[in-house]
């Protein structure tokens, strides 16, 4: 006969004499093992009830009078431990008498004195009962010093524990993250002998470790429980599914899932994981799907875990997603409360989306729900428009305190402000501040509430930020001055924004000022208030001045911003003060700050902008040798410095020494380097330059094209210029207006105008012609001596209107041109034509046309 199936429990407790729970199991385990492992589940559930039903529940009436008096005795003050009748009761304790009062008890503190008096009393020690007790007191009142030292206590005391009593005290200790004390409570009670612990034991086990998120040993447990027969049930899984989900390791949560919904265990509590895992994580969209799929699957979220999911989402930004997720709760049967439509009213606001959030506002009062005074103090800020403010406050019917009234006048000011009505904001807080401003009635009607409001600091900080963000520094000053008058703290936040609003207005004096104010007001500038300074410095080129603000800077641990410094460089190299810059950085060195390479860049080509390439070298060497690593725009302008003064062979060792160091050239550094070499006239050295740049499989762009067609046409090679358009046209890669003009203009110089015609057509397609190409074709027809041909394409540029104007470079060749054709009998009437009906400009007049054939 099975053993699972016996229905009289009551044989086991027949006897007078205490079961001895652990020798019970160990007998029974034993004795049934292979039956016992073909029902794990049935006999787990078995032993928890054996194991976990207290004696307390047995008590006579004799032991609840005990219990009464001992609840009096400790809960009276003053406590006195001398008192006869508590030593005649210690002679009478029962472990069920005990469990009684610790449960009957409110304090931990009252409960804890009474269990330590318990163990004192001769003849009466604590069983498994008791210390659980004693372990839910203080877990519920989160008291983690008293829970570890019981858990330490209980081993040492050898105590026998049932399977289920373990798991309690271990759920205890877990509640509150006592993790190691778990561990430690398992692995002692399981090597002395004082428990065998079953699959109960160690779900609990599970679900203890899986909150600390360390998988390592919640693997480790789950192999050990496997290992000692217990197979594992929906809750092992849930646990270890948790502690994946902690961790965020979602493939073998993925893994734990799937097994789940395999064995048909899936329920709201374990998809609740998933789905608020994935909402902590940011994958708001994981998580919708999963709710979506919760629903195909015919299982519910409960209230709890939408009210998470829904200010999560808001949370994240996500209030589309939450929206839709408070429907779903609504047509749950749900009621959202007070705080779910909070959440969702501050979150619309946050978009700007005041529409939706003034609906929500009037569903929740058709709902019979009065929003409260934070939601509205929300929604007005956003309220463009003056009569929806004044709606919104005509439905205020709570009666506010001072607290709350100043909420209502803050969102009141930040309203008018984000309206542009900055005016109307200033008025407003004067009126508050007692002037008389309140008989106006463009501000009398925001006063619903009569009673005084005194404005507080955030009051202040709305108005003076708008004052500052519309030009008025001035009054937003003044108002900060009368911020004392009337009792009300200045702040860091308000000195800051007016110190930086000052610097960006370049009242740098006033700057100092209220710098000076602000220390002796007890205030500690910040690193923001140091850089607002040090900006405005930097911008006025003021070195010194700059100079002093890093020492400043570096008494208070304060760091210079990159933006500024690097700005006060670029500055002095323009003015060609590229020297001074170098020697401003390396006083910043000597102050114990490090400028970023992008300031020392910014110096380097400051002299190579003024050709001082030596210069530029010296300090790219010397930054090298303080352990910078130059990045790769820092040895492009080296090598642009070099290729300016025509130094091309330095200018490609920067770039050997650049790859060497394990830098990768870009498509600038090539450009460069071929452009210097065109330059230079070494053409081949150019294409040698694309060639090595696409061997590292880096595209060529039009600049490099239009640069290489350039020198190929300077270099008389123009058959090569046109074999290079047709690839770079192969490729993808489309010629702009440059493009064209460097290779019309060179097949114009290399005599080949009919050639150039066919490029300029596509050109003029595309809408792009320029007065040096119409320049060009012009004088290279008439140097192959088609007159004829030129004054057509002189002709097409004054209808076009590309005539150059007088200071253009091109009006000179121009001019030459048109004498020419004035001069040849094919071409001068036609030119004479022109000249009458004013197309040609008054420039070039008949007398300039006379003379020219004078």
């Amino acid at each position: 006969m099975s053993l699972l199936r016996i229905t009289k429990p009551r044989v086991f407790t027949k006897s007078v004499r205490p079961i001895d729970q652990v020798r019970l199991i160990q007998l029974i385990f034993h004795t049934h093992k292979s039956l016992l492992m073909q029902n794990l589940p049935v006999f787990s559930q078995f032993l928890r009830l054996i194991c976990t039903k207290s004696s307390a529940s047995f008590s006579s009436p004799h032991g609840a009078r005990i219990t009464n008096a001992l609840i009096s005795i400790f809960t009276k003050q003053p406590f006195n431990p001398d008192n006869q009748e508590l030593r005649n009761f210690g002679a009478m304790l029962t472990h069920g008498v005990v469990e009684n009062v610790l449960n009957g008890l409110n304090s931990w503190k009252i409960a804890y004195r009474f269990f330590n008096w318990a163990s004192e009393q001769g003849g009466f020690s604590h069983n498994c009962y008791t210390y659980n007790a004693m372990a839910s007191c203080l877990s519920h009142a989160r008291q983690n010093a008293p829970l570890s030292l019981l858990s330490k206590e209980i081993v040492n005391s050898r105590c026998a524990m049932s399977p289920g009593a373990l798991g309690f005290f271990i759920r205890c200790l877990g509640s509150t993250g006592l993790v190691e004390e778990v561990n430690f409570l398992f692995d002692q009670v399981k090597m002395m002998g004082l428990c065998v612990p079953n699959g109960y034991t160690y779900n609990c086990l599970l679900e203890a470790i899986s909150k600390s998120g360390s998988i390592d040993l919640v693997e480790m447990r789950l192999k050990e429980m496997c290992d000692s027969g217990w197979a594992p049930d929906k809750y092992t899984l849930t646990s270890v599914l948790q502690a994946y989900c902690n961790a965020r390791k979602f493939d073998k949560a993925l893994s734990v899932f799937n097994e789940i919904y395999g064995r048909g265990w899936v329920d709201g509590h374990v998809m609740s994981i998933l789905v608020l895992t994935f909402s902590k994580c940011g994958e708001v969209d994981k998580a919708f799907l999963l709710i979506e799929r919760m629903e195909d699957l015919g299982i519910s979220l409960n209230e709890k875990t939408f009210c998470v999911l829904i200010h999560g989402f808001v949370q994240q930004y996500r209030v589309d997603k939450a929206l839709l997720l408070f429907r779903k709760m609504q047509k749950s049967g749900f009621a959202p409360g007070v705080s779910i439509y909070d959440a969702l009213i501050g979150g619309l606001c946050a978009k700007k989306e005041t529409e939706k959030a003034l609906h929500l506002l009037s569903e929740m009062k058709e709902l019979g729900i009065d929003p409260d005074i934070r939601i509205l103090s929300k929604v007005i800020p956003y309220c463009s428009k003056e009569i929806d403010i004044l709606r919104l406050i005509e439905e205020i019917k709570e009666d506010l305190d001072m607290e709350a009234r100043i909420l209502l006048y803050n969102s009141i000011l930040n309203a008018l402000v984000n309206s542009k009505s900055v005016d109307k904001a200033y008025y407003l807080l004067r009126a508050m501040m007692g002037d008389n401003y309140a008989d106006d009635v463009q501000v009398d009607k925001f006063f619903m509430v009569k009673e005084m409001v005194r404005p507080d600091t955030t009051s202040f900080s709305i108005v003076i930020d708008g004052l500052c963000n519309t030009g008025k520094l001035d009054l937003a000053l003044s108002l900060f001055g009368d911020m004392v008058q009337i009792g009300c703290k200045q702040n860091i936040s308000l000195y800051n924004n007016l110190i930086d609003r000052l610097s960006n207005s370049d009242r740098l004096e006033e700057c100092y000022l209220l710098l000076k104010e602000m220390k002796s007001s007890g205030f500690r500038p910040t690193q923001f208030t140091h850089n607002s300074i040090f900006g405005c410095l930097c911008r006025r080129v003021d070195v010194a001045g700059a100079l002093d603000m890093v020492r400043e800077m570096r008494v208070h641990g304060h760091d210079p911003w990159i933006k500024h410094y690097t700005f006060l460089v670029k500055q002095l190299c323009k003015q060609k003060r590229s020297a001074e810059a170098c020697n401003f950085l390396a006083e910043m060195v000597r102050e114990g700050f490090v400028p970023d390479i992008v300031a020392y860049s910014a110096a380097i080509d400051g002299f190579v902008k003024i050709k001082a390439v030596d210069q530029a070298l010296e300090v790219f060497r010397d930054i090298c040798a303080r352990g910078y690593r130059p990045d790769v725009v820092a040895y492009n302008t080296l090598i642009n410095g070099f290729c300016k003064v025509k130094r091309i062979s330095e200018a490609h060792d920067v770039l050997d020494e650049m790859v060497a160091k394990g830098l990768v050239p870009s498509v600038v550094t090539y450009n460069l380097l071929i452009d210097g070499w065109c330059k230079h006239g070494e053409i081949d050295q150019a294409l040698n330059c694309l060639s090595r740049m696409v061997g590292m499989e880096m595209e060529p762009n039009v600049i490099t094209y239009t640069t290489l067609i350039d020198g190929l046409c300077n270099a008389g090679k123009p058959d090569d210029a046109i074999h290079l358009w047709n690839e770079m046209k192969g490729k993808g890669c489309s010629p702009n207006r440059i493009s064209f003009i460097a290779l019309i203009y060179g097949l114009c110089k290399c005599g080949l105008p009919d050639a150039a015609l066919l490029y300029f057509r596509e050109m003029a397609e595309k809408e792009m012609p320029d007065a040096i190409v119409y320049v060009a074709l012009v004088n290279s027809f008439i140097s192959n001596e088609k007159p004829t041909l030129a004054f057509e394409i002189l002709k097409e540029m004054v209808d076009n209107e590309k005539f150059p104007n007088p200071l253009d470079k091109n009006d000179l060749p121009l001019r030459k041109a048109i004498l020419e054709l004035a001069e040849d009998v094919n071409t001068s009437s036609n030119i004479k034509n022109l000249i009458a009906e004013g197309r040609i400009p008054a420039i070039v007049c008949p007398s300039d046309v006379g003379s020219g054939g004078g």
